[in-house]
Formats: C-alpha cells, structure tokens, sequence
C-alpha cells in the first residue's frame, strides 16, 4: 500500500515545489512556536545548520504524532549573515534594513528537511546555498520592497529570487531549489528510494 504524504507547511512555494514535481500529498501546518524555538536556541548559541534542522524537525513531529500512517516532510529555512540569523521581515520598514544590510554581501541559505515515518525520524537533511547581492540604491530597495512586500513578508532576507528577486543578486553558488526552501531533488530522492512515490 502507498503510505499517504503530508508536508507540515503551510508555505506556498514549497507545496508548488512538490506538485510540480508531480508528487501527491496533503499540506498541514505545523502549529509550533517558530521564533520562541529560534531565540532559544539562539541564546544556546546552535548553529544555523543546528536551528534548521531543529525546526523542521519540529514542525514534522507536531503533524506525525497526529498521523503516524503518514510519511511526513518537516522543512525549515535559515539565512545565516556573518553571525547573525536573520529571519521573516516584520514589516516593509524591516525588510528594508535586511536589505540595505546584505546589499554588496555575501550569506548563506540554509534549508532543512526532516522526514518522519510512523511517528520517528527516518531521514533528513540541509541544503547549503551562498548568495550575494549587487550593492543595491536606497531608491532601489525602497521601490523593491514596497513592489513586492505582500509576497517578500514570508521570505527570510525580505526577498524571492523566483521573481523580481533575481535582480538583487549578482552570483548564486548551490541548488536553485534550497534557495526556495526545499532541496527538492534529495527529497524526491528518498521518497522514490523508500517507494512513496514512483521512480
């Protein structure tokens, strides 16, 4: 019997991910408290890789507990800027000083995935992506942000290189999907390998 998939988000671009991709599931958000995980593992001093995979963890285990049947995909999202994690802009005012802070900068991006089965992890992973930016005009930022603030409002680093975020950038070194949130090609991997999908 096909085991039924069920990606914990609530994001829409890792859900377009997957159905273009052909694969058949459910989404269900994973209602965790994101920011209170991050700060706390933030003051333990994790690593960003630590925190996203802490946090995709999360988010799988809170929706397989509930259907252990299911294989369940938790993903989560980290920018990591020198020291510093930046997360989900809070408003156009903040999304433009993440911006003028990573104009002419490098970062990272770094995408996590945990898999559970039968309520226990059976496989995970994070994408690694380095990122940098042209040195962006004030006036540029500014007209970027308030262009693009009700989609760029979800998005680590205030921007979406699917879209007019592309134009911020000058190099981009890894997966086109880790950027996106998902490093799709290891997942499609695993889910053939482990028959859930057809391959």
């Amino acid at each position: 019997m096909t085991r039924s998939i069920i990606l914990a988000s609530g994001s829409e671009t890792r859900k377009a991910m997957l159905q273009q991709a052909g694969v058949e599931f459910t989404s269900m958000l994973a209602r965790i408290d994101e920011e209170n995980i991050k700060a706390s593992l933030v003051a333990e001093e994790a690593t960003p890789r630590d925190i996203a995979d802490t946090l995709a963890e999360f988010k799988a285990r809170r929706v397989a507990n509930k259907h252990t049947d299911a294989l369940v995909i938790g993903s989560d999202q980290v920018l990591e800027f020198g020291r510093e994690i930046l997360s989900k802009p809070t408003s156009p005012e903040d999304a433009i000083a993440q911006l003028t802070k990573l104009s002419g900068k490098s970062h990272k991006l770094l995408s996590a995935v945990v898999i559970y089965q039968e309520a226990k992890p059976v496989w995970r992973t994070v994408g690694q992506v380095r990122l940098t930016m042209r040195v962006l005009s004030p006036d540029y930022i500014e007209g970027y942000v308030a262009r693009n603030w009700d989609d760029i409002r979800h998005s680590v680093g205030s921007y979406q290189l699917e879209a007019e975020g592309a134009r911020l950038f000058a190099r981009v070194d890894g997966d086109y999907f880790t950027v996106l949130g998902m490093p799709l090609l290891d997942v499609l991997g695993f889910l053939t390998m482990s028959g859930a999908i057809d391959g």
